[in-house]
């Protein structure tokens, strides 16, 4: 039986002054974000939503759930409906967040608070990470407003999610020979630990989840660019799957230790960056994929006969899914940008433009 590794409350800073955003955005960052929002129209357009989301959230009250429940469930299912309805004040919070530090008004502070303390009196780690994986804007604001709440809400907070982070660690979906272990599952577990580690400033968990994205990169994600979740469902949704959360854990530990995870290559030669490579062509159109055709899992052909679209066996991937993909990897490489332009249509816009909007207010890796 696995020794649990019980980290929880291991904090290597009480006591110490604040330090830096890693997660969210330092205070730098967001004095940057306010000259793009005040200058640039496109960022400006970009984080209206955010206000309206953070204003109507100073009129609600937090609305968390015990257990987030969405994994397995079809769509129509009432829990996964309820639990939708409730990780919604994951955005609220992160907008609040946002805007308090953009504007400095302690009511959406407040707010942001009121919420937080909620889902710390409410939720309960299942070490499930693709439902704890929703709680990602929620660690997010927590990470910009946590150095400003009082003391008592700070502790509740953290206390909780290094619950979160603890139960993630020992969970019982990454048990040897399961494929949750080495899938997009496991993605998702690591980019929850690498977020709690550097917003709680726990150097401890953080050496942990480092090393755990090693071993994800090296059995997840294969040399030629392809991978365990596009060989096992045949999709690439699948594929983004997986690389979301592993860019987001690569971006935070870079921010906070300088290490490049990125651009890494294990010892049979895959990396990140080759991954994205990989899923290039399929964005800009050079190349089309008939998702679904050949899935190796049964929860793919029952959503498809649920008459959920999407999973449809045949249905032609759609570009557009995967900008998101090449914006998160423009913070490490300019140069996904030129795909995203020509994934783009001329005229019109998408839902991911604020990714492009925070890598111009965040000190970026670069690269040409």
């Amino acid at each position: 039986m696995k020794t649990k590794i019980l980290l929880l409350f291991i904090f290597t800073t009480i006591g110490i002054g604040a330090r830096a955003q890693y997660a969210g955005l330092s205070n730098e960052e967001i004095g940057k974000l306010k000259d793009l929002i005040k200058t640039d129209p496109t960022a400006k357009s970009a984080f209206e939503p955010f206000q309206t989301t953070a204003d109507k959230a100073l009129t609600e009250q937090p609305n968390p759930i015990e257990k987030i429940t969405t994994e397995g469930k079809l769509a129509g299912d009432p829990d996964k409906i309820k639990t939708l309805k409730a990780v919604e004040d994951a955005n609220k919070i992160y907008a609040l967040a946002l805007v308090y530090k953009l504007y400095n008004n302690k009511t959406y502070l407040d707010k942001a608070s009121e919420y937080l303390q909620a889902w710390a009196r409410t939720n309960e780690s299942t070490g499930d990470p693709i439902d704890e994986t929703r709680l990602e804007e929620l660690i997010a604001g927590y990470d910009m407003v946590r150095n400003d709440i009082t003391p008592e809400s700070k502790k509740a907070v953290d206390h909780w999610l290094q619950e979160i982070a603890d139960g993630e660690l020992n969970s019982k979906y990454m048990a040897p020979g399961k494929g949750t272990a080495i899938n997009n599952w496991n993605s998702h577990r690591i980019k929850i630990m690498a977020m709690i580690a550097y917003t709680l400033h726990n150097d401890k968990f953080g050496k942990i989840v480092q090393n755990e994205l090693t071993k994800q990169i090296a059995i997840n994600l294969y040399p030629d660019g392809n991978g365990y979740d596009f060989t096992e469902r045949d999709a690439l949704h699948y594929h983004i799957y997986t690389l979301e959360p592993l860019i987001t854990a690569a971006m935070v530990i870079y921010r906070a230790t300088g290490k490049d995870y990125f651009n890494y290559e294990s010892e049979k030669g895959s990396s990140i960056k080759k991954s994205v490579d990989f899923l290039v062509p399929f964005v800009t159109g050079e190349k089309t994929h008939g998702e679904f055709l050949n899935s190796h899992v049964a929860f793919d052909r029952a959503r498809a006969k649920n008459g959920e679209k999407d999973y449809q066996a045949g249905t032609l991937f759609k570009p557009l899914s995967g900008i998101h993909v090449l914006e998160q990897a423009a913070y490490f490489n300019s140069k996904y940008l030129a795909a995203v332009q020509q994934a783009t249509p001329a005229g019109s816009s998408h839902n991911n433009d604020w990714e492009l909007i925070l890598n111009k207010a965040r000190k970026q890796m670069g690269g040409n």
